[in-house]
């Protein structure tokens, strides 16, 4: 991190963090800000920036609070905002309490929105822009790029498909212009009391695309299955680490006399589930996803459909790369490694099993992962 010394103002914070590839900024008190690029985390020199109080943090995001965030903060302890400058790009913002005070994290959010091919994501999740209704699922852990492979699918949709795309987000994150499309972006909190309230006045908006910035409740995700399954296509992001948990995510927030119903549903709507994990490049330039893939494939809607389906949903997703281009996570490293992407030390700690990743590596795997696979479909692009 070269030596700079920062104005305390968002402004200068986002156009900092921008010009020098940052992903986040860390706010604390007792400390400078601190910045993360890539997996690493870079500390600001404090001869050129000064050690921060909880007063500074205050300051800083006070004048874009609303009433509604000041009540998040004091009843729950902590808050999500958006805030950009157009041209620019713009931060989501979490502000929370802790035992030394105000903290916050930035979250950088650039004003460009990545194409899939600059993401490096399989090419065949272009045809998914091409679905005009069901349900896509993007997951992965907190800060895995969800959002960001979200953002290209829907900027896909708008370069290509006159429609309506309407989006509830908490917070907003990218601005989404107008192309083909009319985007309608609405957060929760501000326009919006809830996702699920959200997407039930969306559906009366005459949308055909609806973006749900997460599937976090019993409400919501039984709301979007019945808008996918009446004619809509709904995109949304899941906490969960790869398609069959997901599936079984869905299941559990339901009673266990309605699983059979849901996972009927599931098998009528479900189009795919894109699960991806950070990982970082070789060259030390940023981060590249890792993606498993799960299509909506007959195979698939089968298992989905029974009790035990969704524990061989990994094999299937691995046997389905010659045919369908789904791909599971291993072979997702196969690809990467086999490119110069990441270094084999990487591959290892994200494998799902050292042991086999090492013999496919080796040639001798059972044949159903494919040496050909590829982690990608395009340019390098850092998250």
């Amino acid at each position: 991190m070269p030596d700079a010394t920062l104005s305390m103002d968002l402004e200068s914070l986002l156009r900092f963090a921008i010009a020098q590839g940052l992903s986040d900024v860390h706010l604390k008190p007792g400390r400078p800000p601190i910045f993360r690029r890539g997996n690493a985390m870079d500390l600001v020199s404090p001869r050129n920036t000064a050690l921060l109080e909880s007063r500074d943090i205050q300051a800083l995001v006070d004048p874009i609070f609303e009433e509604h965030h000041r009540v998040l903060l004091r009843e729950q302890g902590g808050a999500d905002l958006g805030w950009g400058v157009t041209g620019v790009g713009r931060f989501r913002i979490n502000v929370f309490r802790s035992r030394l005070g105000l903290q916050a994290v930035l979250r950088v959010v650039p004003s460009h929105i990545p194409t899939l091919q600059e993401l490096c994501l399989p090419q065949v999740l272009a045809n998914l822009a091409n679905e005009r209704r069901g349900l896509i699922l993007v997951t992965g852990a907190a800060g895995q790029g969800k959002s960001t492979t979200l953002a290209g699918l829907v900027d896909q949709i708008n370069r290509v498909r006159a429609c309506h795309i309407v989006s509830i987000e908490d917070p907003i994150e990218f601005v989404i212009e107008d192309r083909r499309a009319v985007v309608t972006q609405r957060e929760v909190l501000t326009d919006v009391p809830t996702f699920a309230a959200g997407l039930r006045s969306a559906l009366r908006q005459d949308p055909d695309v609806v973006l749900l910035g997460e599937m976090r409740d019993r409400e919501t995700i039984e709301t979007a299955l019945q808008a996918a399954e009446t004619g809509h296509l709904v995109l949304s992001t899941m906490h969960t680490v790869d398609a069959r948990e997901t599936v079984n995510r869905i299941l559990s927030v339901f009673e266990k006399h309605e699983h059979q119903q849901i996972r009927l549903m599931l098998a009528s709507v479900l189009r795919a589930v894109v699960s991806q994990r950070l990982l970082s490049r070789k060259d030390g330039s940023g981060r590249i996803p890792a993606i498993e893939l799960m299509l909506a494939t007959p195979r698939i809607k089968d298992l989905l459909k029974t009790q035990d389906g969704p524990d061989e949903i990994p094999n299937t997703i691995a046997n389905g790369q010659a045919q369908y281009g789904m791909q599971t996570f291993d072979q997702s490293l196969t690809g990467l490694f086999r490119e110069g992407r990441i270094s084999y030390e990487e591959a290892m700690a994200h494998a799902s099993s050292a042991a086999d990743f090492a013999l496919r590596l080796k040639g001798i795997g059972t044949g159903t992962d494919a040496d050909s696979m590829s982690g990608g479909g395009g340019d390098d692009l850092s998250f």
